[in-house]
């Protein structure tokens, strides 16, 4: 019998659909894994790029210290509740003055030279 008789029987009992089912489910797996790499790899450069900048002096009311001014005051507008619904939960907002008082975020560090520890002998 030749080849080709064989590969008519295979295609009859519907070896060939088996075939293209792996294929299909392979190359279905394949792209699945290929974005995930992709993905992983746009969060390290996310977390890189966050990692090498400095330190935010942000205050307790999460506005900037260049808001705020040297004693303390801070200046930037916020939005104050002036009415509240039966859950306690505020339903109308005015614009005000924020009323923190001090910074207390992280000082920003300045860049200090160190030498290289290495062991020479």
């Amino acid at each position: 019998m030749e080849w080709y008789w064989w590969v008519l029987i295979i295609f009859w009992t519907g070896g060939f659909g088996w075939l293209a089912d792996n294929i299909r489910t392979a190359l279905r797996n394949r792209h699945t894994r290929r974005l995930e790499l992709l993905e992983a790899g746009r969060q390290e450069r996310l977390a890189v790029e966050a990692a090498n900048k400095p330190p935010e002096p942000v205050c307790g009311c999460t506005h900037h210290l260049a808001k705020h001014d040297k004693q303390g005051k801070c200046h930037e507008r916020v939005e104050l509740p002036t009415a509240w619904d039966e859950q306690k939960k505020p339903v109308r907002f005015e614009s005000g003055q924020c009323n923190c008082q001090q910074y207390v975020g992280p000082q920003p560090l300045s860049q200090v030279y160190a030498e290289d520890l290495t062991d020479l002998a």
